[in-house]
């Protein structure tokens, strides 16, 4: 077969295989997680600890210690008066001692806010080991909403697929069911043409960060294979403006091709196809390579932007991940 490297490097980020055993029509429109594995997921996530107790930054009264200073219980520190500032809030004793006029400033007791964007585009409708990218982004995005919903923490989201949509924030457990809901809702492959139809991820992130209140904790679920030099402004301003974490879910084999032999690989944006020859070692090292040039380029992009981007594969345990953000 004449394949180049180049040709077989591009191809390696954007086919996926057709050779998975095909899946009845009943079970591609059925939830990603069962009723009896979302028990499970949640159980073990309430056996955390420590589950997320860091500063808040939603402007809603609430029970955290805020990222804001203003009207609240906690003294915080005294500071100069300056014009403008409350007199009922003059500092007498610092006042008589400096013999200039300060005022106490408050520590303000605001509710957590979590907005976490669930990717279930095209490249996330797949798998090859234990379940689909999407199905397991739905796992951690449970886990990481249950941890959240402990602290009463302000629960809303975003679903990137043809017909995207965001999810209004809402308090602890009913903020987390909502958003792990739609996260497990049937995701059957998706043909060319819905695929074409996608919301540029631009827009949803720009979205997301006007309607956000400030210092929001956002995380990312996806693989970005679909990230574009549009979407690094966007992906720079939430970042700057709220505290950004970002998870890139993997199946294994797009780490490393598999040897099974001459294979077909189908495009699911052209839906066209080819076969390789998996066994070729010039083709699984090309392969390779690509893949990890690839990844070097997504961390170093992050990086810049300030943003520690953490992975899991799709046979990997999402508590291991918890465990280590929490």
């Amino acid at each position: 077969m004449n394949l180049s490297f180049h040709k077989l490097a591009v191809l390696g980020q954007q086919l996926f295989a057709s050779t998975v055993m095909p899946a009845s029509s009943t079970e591609t429109h059925a939830p990603l997680l069962n009723a009896a594995q979302l028990a499970e997921l949640i159980r073990r996530t309430r056996s955390l600890q420590t589950p997320y107790l860091r500063e808040a930054h939603q402007r809603h009264a609430g029970d955290l210690r805020s990222a804001y200073l203003g009207s609240g219980l906690d003294f915080e520190e005294a500071r100069l008066y300056q014009p403008g500032d409350d007199v009922h809030d003059m500092d007498w004793r610092t006042t008589a001692r400096t013999n200039k006029p300060h005022i106490k400033i408050y520590r303000e007791e605001h509710q957590p806010a979590l907005h976490i964007l669930i990717d279930r585009g095209p490249s996330m409708r797949f798998g090859t080991r234990s379940r689909l990218k999407a199905t397991q982004a739905a796992r951690i995005a449970a886990m990481l909403s249950f941890a959240a919903a402990a602290g009463n923490t302000c629960i809303g989201g975003s679903i990137w697929q043809p017909d995207a949509y965001m999810l209004p924030c809402r308090n602890g457990e009913t903020g987390a069911m909502q958003l792990v809901q739609a996260a497990i809702a049937p995701c059957p492959p998706l043909s060319s043409a819905q695929s074409h139809v996608m919301r540029p991820f631009a827009d949803l992130l720009a979205q997301i960060d006007t309607l956000l209140p400030r210092g929001s904790r956002v995380v990312l679920i996806s693989d970005f294979r679909q990230l574009r030099a549009t979407d690094q402004a966007p992906l720079l301003r939430l970042a700057s403006h709220h505290q950004l974490q970002a998870i890139q879910v993997l199946d294994p084999s797009e780490a490393m091709l598999p040897n099974v032999g001459l294979m077909r690989f189908q495009d699911t944006a052209s839906e066209q196809s080819r076969w390789i020859d998996t066994a070729s070692h010039a083709v699984r090292t090309a392969f390779q390579q690509q893949a990890e040039l690839h990844q070097h380029e997504l961390h170093a992009l992050f990086r810049r932007m300030g943003v520690h981007l953490q992975h899991c594969m799709t046979d990997a345990d999402p508590f291991d991940l918890l465990q280590e953000i929490a």
